[in-house]
């Protein structure tokens, strides 16, 4: 008996999302997507290129922020600012909600939850009588390795 890997949720909505907006299934978007799909936390694209090289199917850099903006423009995938120029990239889902610590010093991003900060965010909401539709926390400083320096 076969067992298949059915696609994810997301992977299944970013599809039906970029093809809705005009985009024609390719290769690169294609390897990106699983990429996506499968990740646990945000990488930079430089990361990515490694890693699908990593798994044989190459992608080449330019189209590897092409099909990152398209998807951010689709509000499938959120950018977030690192520091130092640095950009990770990771995707918008429901079931993928967390934030993130990132160190200005070496671009180290460590993802957070914090049930705390959720409901002081759902209070603000509620008080400030503003439909919060989304949000993410970056907060931003030095790791433990950067601060021992």
């Amino acid at each position: 008996m076969s067992v298949t890997n059915a696609p994810s949720p997301w992977r299944l909505r970013a599809e039906e999302r970029l093809t809705d907006a005009g985009y024609r299934r390719g290769g690169a978007r294609t390897a990106l997507l699983d990429l996506l799909a499968a990740q646990g936390c945000a990488r930079t694209a430089l990361e990515m290129e490694d890693e699908l090289r990593a798994q044989q199917r190459p992608v080449g850099r330019a189209s590897i922020y092409r099909v990152l903006d398209e998807l951010e423009q689709l509000r499938l995938v959120q950018r977030i600012e690192v520091g130092q120029g640095i950009a990770r990239y990771e995707r918008l889902a429901p079931d993928h909600h967390h934030h993130h610590l990132a160190c200005a010093e070496c671009g180290e991003l460590v993802p957070f939850t914090d049930d705390a900060l959720e409901q002081a965010i759902a209070r603000l909401s509620a008080k400030a009588g503003f439909e919060v539709t989304g949000h993410d926390v970056v907060l931003h400083g030095r790791c433990p390795a950067c601060a021992r320096r």
